[in-house]
Order: C-alpha cells, then sequence, then structure tokens
C-alpha cells in the first residue's frame, strides 16, 4: 500500500462509516490491520475517517478497539488528532478512555504522540488545562501519557527560544509528578523531560537542582540529566551528591 492508496482507503471507510455501514468498513480495515501496514500509512487512514461527527465515528472505533491490535490504536489515534482540532476536551476525554481499555505501553505512546502531544503542540493552553487534571489520572497509563505528550511538544519546539516561556510552563506542570513511584509512568515523565533537556539544558538544569531535593525515583533523575551537556551534568552531580 502506497499514500494513495492510503488515502483511497481512509476515504472509502469515511464513506461507508458516515451512512453507518460498520460492517462494511470492518471488513475493508481489517486486512490492511493483519498486512501490518506501515504506522505512516494508517496515519493517513486515521486521518481520513477522523473528519467524520463522532456519533457517526464512534461505533467504528469501539469496533477496532475491540481487535485490540497495534495497527488499529494508531487509526484511533490518528482519528481522535483530526477531531481534536475542532473538539479538544471531547477528542481528548476519548483519548483518556482508549489509552486505559488498551491498557499496554505502545498504546500509550501513540495516543500521547498523535492526540495530547499534538494538542500540546496546536492549542497549548487549553490543552494544558486538560491535561493537568490526567497527572493524578488512577491509570498509570495515562500518567505516562502526560510526559510523553510533552516529550512530543518539545521534539516539535527542537530549541526554539521563542518556546522557552513554555517550556518553563511545561516544567512546573511536571513538577508533581517527579516523585512518580511506577516504573511505566516514570519511564514516560522521564522521557519528556529528557527532550526538554535535549533541547533546553539550561532551564531543565536549572529546574532539576531543585527537584532533585524530593524523593524520587532514580530513573527519573537520570532520564531528566540524559542529554545536559558534561558541564552541566558534572554540576548537577556536584548538586546531588
Amino acid at each position: 500500500m502506497n499514500t494513495k492508496e492510503a488515502r483511497d482507503t481512509g476515504n472509502q471507510l469515511a464513506g461507508f462509516i458516515h451512512n453507518r455501514q460498520i460492517q462494511k468498513a470492518i471488513n475493508i480495515l481489517s486486512p490492511v490491520l493483519v498486512e501490518k501496514t506501515s504506522f505512516r500509512l494508517l496515519d493517513v487512514i486515521g486521518a481520513c475517517i477522523g473528519q467524520q461527527t463522532p456519533d457517526t465515528l464512534d461505533p467504528f472505533l469501539e469496533r477496532i478497539a475491540a481487535n485490540r491490535s497495534m495497527g488499529g490504536w494508531i487509526i484511533i489515534a490518528s482519528a481522535l488528532r483530526q477531531q481534536s482540532r475542532v473538539d479538544l476536551p471531547g477528542a481528548l476525554e476519548r483519548c483518556r478512555r482508549y489509552v486505559i481499555r488498551a491498557d499496554v505501553w505502545y498504546a500509550a505512546d501513540s495516543f500521547a504522540e498523535r492526540v495530547a502531544g499534538h494538542a500540546l503542540v496546536e492549542q497549548f493552553s487549553p490543552a494544558i488545562s486538560i491535561l493537568a487534571q490526567w497527572r493524578n489520572d488512577p491509570s498509570v497509563w495515562v500518567r505516562r501519557v502526560v510526559g510523553v505528550a510533552v516529550h512530543y511538544w518539545a521534539k516539535q519546539a527542537r530549541g526554539d527560544p521563542a518556546r522557552l516561556p513554555e517550556v518553563n510552563v511545561l516544567l512546573d506542570f511536571l513538577a508533581p509528578m517527579f516523585g512518580e513511584r511506577e516504573m511505566d509512568a516514570v519511564k514516560g515523565i522521564g522521557w519528556g523531560l529528557k527532550t526538554l533537556g535535549r533541547y533546553y539544558p539550561d532551564a531543565v538544569d536549572a529546574w532539576l537542582s531543585v527537584q532533585v531535593d524530593r524523593p524520587h525515583r532514580a530513573l527519573m533523575q537520570r532520564k531528566a540529566a540524559r542529554y545536559l551537556p558534561a558541564g552541566l551534568r558534572e554540576q548537577f552531580s556536584r548538586k546531588t551528591s
């Protein structure tokens, strides 16, 4: 399958979904998922079907979720990313429910980058407001999503100095999570800090020198310091010794 074929498939699926012919849409999609189609092409398909209204789309997404395939989570996430542009609260809440339902790290990371992270890039303040509630979610995967979403944002910002005010907001936002104990969440939060440190080392170094006095997992500290330049890492080591 190439990009044009993926787009044609997505448009065909969208037509069946619009007409509420869910089984026909499933019959078309199933072979695509069995073939282990690339994530890039699954994103194309998901973006096409994501233009449908939630009331027509959700029954189809539920059928995909019931199959619990890796590619299926990608399509759902890409569809919700598309819908987040017109209904951010609704798309993020559905994202959270699917993360809990999937109950596995690769699905959590797929939703984190495509939905929550994308929301941070395109709608920073509204997304931060909604995701703030996820920091204390009972689900370890939802908490992981918060960190991976920050990773995605930092990867897109790529050290742009104009984004430094947002970096400081994100660091303050992650501060309550520095003491996270569940390792699956620690890995996601640490990933976000690591990527922020890669592109904004001075900001992360200053932040980390304060946070390190709080109880935390060693892995969280290692990830946060991973990309700090050698000089800053040495200073950080002296601060924590």
